[in-house]
Parts: C-alpha cells; structure tokens; sequence
C-alpha cells in the first residue's frame, strides 16, 4: 500500500512526496478478482472502497484472462443417420464434442448456449442417395423448437452410381441467430426417399485421408465480443456484481481500478 497523508495534514516533503507519488501511477484504488467457475456467469466483488457511484474499471491480469475467447462449439455426427420415413422431420444427432466453450450438447440433438447473443451456425452434412431415381433432402435449423424463418434449403441428390455406389452432395448453410442464454439449436430435415441419408466414412490411412463426419455444426458468438462482456452489473456499498461469459477455467484473474 502506498503512503497517504494522515486526516489532518503534512508537512511539505510530506505531501509533495504523496503527490509525486498520485503522478507516476501510485495509488491505492486498484486490486484483482478471479471469476467464479463451474459456469458461472457473475462474480462478486467485494472492496469496501466501492460506492455506488465508483466506476470500475476491469483488465485482463492473467494469461487465461488474456486469452478469453467468445462461446464456441464444434459438433459432429460420426455413425450416419438414416429417416424413419418419408414426410415427416427428423433432427440430426450429434455424437462428437470436438471442441466446446459456452455452447454444449444438452442431448444428442440440442446445441444449447449459455451466453445470450447473437451467433454464427454452419452446418455441414455429407447426404447420400442410394435410389434409383433423383431425391431431395430439405433442411432447415429450430430455435428452442421453433423453426427460424428462412432457414429451409432444398438439396437435389442424383440417382445412385450403382446398386452400391451411392450419389453424394454436400450440404453447407451458415446464418446468424440471436439466443438468449439456455436456448438451443436443432438442425431438422425430411427427406423425399429414405434411400437419402448421412453418410459417414472412416479415415483412410492409404490415401491417407482423415474421416468424413456425416454431419458437422459449428455454433460460434459474433456479438458481444468477448473484451465488451465483462462489465458490472451492480453494485452497492462495499461491494459489486461482475457479469461476464460463464466460465469454467480457473485463474481467469482481472485486476481492477476504482475511481471515484
């Protein structure tokens, strides 16, 4: 801690040196905070110099802190999926967290988020078909269960190559979405045949090449960025509540100025 003057005064050397001090950045309002984890998504802060007007001010003081990145997820499916039937929806299952922070599987359909905001999601699906003739899978995206308008795409399929060389398309749609936190995604279809599926296809260690997911999803957050969703919620005498993404790493540590 840094020298104060005592209530009542000081002498010259005295103050000048506190002054000195106040100029070249030496000053007592400043300390540090580690977030809370197992996902949580405020912190409270406790300094009995907070007022409910005093402005904090947050700073990454760790290389975590430094490091923190907007809620992501990457999912995939790698067994394939075949529709029970023609005319009716299905959802795609998801198998393979392959990479996660704030957005997780809830079950093997719902990509859900904890963090509100808006979102990038890209899915990827490797479709097969095995008639004889051309079909089509139709594929659109539900928000907590309600489809989001103007999501639905169409993909043609030619006829199959051979009795057992099925023809393959690729379908790819990315959009933004705007969640609230605990909303989750579904990517739901129908198919025209249930010759049309998801394909998944092993690695390939002759050619070499890696596996081919039968489908893929990647839920990311564009807004807020990270470095504006940190910030104090409210506050009152002695102490203040820290609101930002949730959080499951340990040490993400911030320091923080008072002013005022």
């Amino acid at each position: 801690m840094f020298r104060v003057l005592p209530p009542f005064g000081s002498d010259q050397r005295g103050v000048a040196e506190v002054v000195n001090g106040i100029m070249n950045g030496k000053t007592n309002n400043t300390g540090t905070i580690v977030l809370n984890t197992g996902n949580a998504t405020t912190t409270e802060l406790y300094d009995e110099r907070i007022s409910v007007d005093t402005k904090i001010v947050l700073i990454p003081f760790s290389d975590v802190a430094e490091a923190d990145a907007s809620p992501f997820g990457e999912f995939s499916n790698n067994n394939g999926q075949t529709a029970a039937s023609t005319g009716t929806s299905a959802v795609v299952e998801w198998d393979s967290t392959d990479k996660s922070s704030g957005v997780y599987l809830s079950n093997t359909t719902r990509v859900n988020v904890r963090n509100a905001g808006t979102y990038s999601v890209q899915y990827s699906l490797q479709l097969s078909n095995l008639d004889n003739d051309g079909q089509y899978a139709d594929i659109w995206i539900k928000k907590s269960n309600v489809i989001v308008d103007n999501t639905g795409k169409r993909y043609f399929l030619p006829a199959r190559k051979s009795a057992t060389e099925p023809s393959h398309v690729v379908a790819t749609y990315e959009t933004l979405i705007t969640l609230a936190a605990g909303d989750y995604l579904e990517v739901a279809g129908a198919v025209s045949d249930v010759d049309v599926t998801l394909e998944f296809f092993a690695a390939d260690g002759a050619v070499p090449r890696p596996a081919i997911p039968a489908a893929s999803i990647v839920v990311k957050l564009v807004s807020p960025l990270a470095y504006s969703n940190i910030y104090v919620s409210s506050q009152t005498k002695g102490s203040a509540v820290i609101s930002h993404y949730a959080n499951d790493t340990a040490s993400k540590t911030y320091a923080y100025i008072l002013i005022g």
